[in-house]
């Protein structure tokens, strides 16, 4: 008997996935206990279905990380900071704060924690950093400490 997993079961397959079981193994434990469902057209259209939007997202999604990076590869992030009579910055800049000043000066959107910053920038100067946008993509930014 054909059967769609509807849940992950240990040895047999994943969520979503199409087996061949036993007729009884199917009837027995995998149906009553709303683990499966047997297979038949309609139900193995709607799979196809819920799998075509899940590529189609992820091509949508995937897109919009890229047009994102090139747009912060164009970007200047200006962030003014005071520092003391060694050079040295008052607190420091962190990527909360970078995030804050790509929201506000540019409206882009980005998780602080996207940002790769090692430390935090305490010193005036030029940053180029790291953002991961999506799996495999990842922007930069141009950071500008002045005062």
């Amino acid at each position: 008997m054909k059967v769609v997993l509807l849940a992950d079961v240990k040895g047999q397959g994943k969520k979503n996935d199409v087996i061949e079981v036993s007729d009884g193994y199917a009837r027995n434990y995998l149906l009553p206990r709303k683990l499966g469902v047997e297979a038949d057209a309609r139900i193995l259209n709607a799979i196809k279905g819920q799998e075509a939007a899940r590529q189609h997202k992820i091509q949508v999604e995937t897109e919009e990380a890229k047009a994102l990076s090139a747009r912060l590869d164009t970007l200047l992030v200006k962030i003014p900071a005071s520092c003391g009579a060694d050079g040295r910055l008052y607190g420091s800049i962190t990527s909360k704060d970078i995030a804050e000043h790509l929201e506000k000066d540019f409206g882009i959107t980005v998780d602080k924690r996207k940002i790769q910053l090692s430390d935090p920038i305490r010193a005036y100067g030029k940053y180029d950093l790291d953002v991961k946008l999506y799996a495999d993509i990842t922007g930069h930014i141009h950071v500008l400490v002045c005062n």
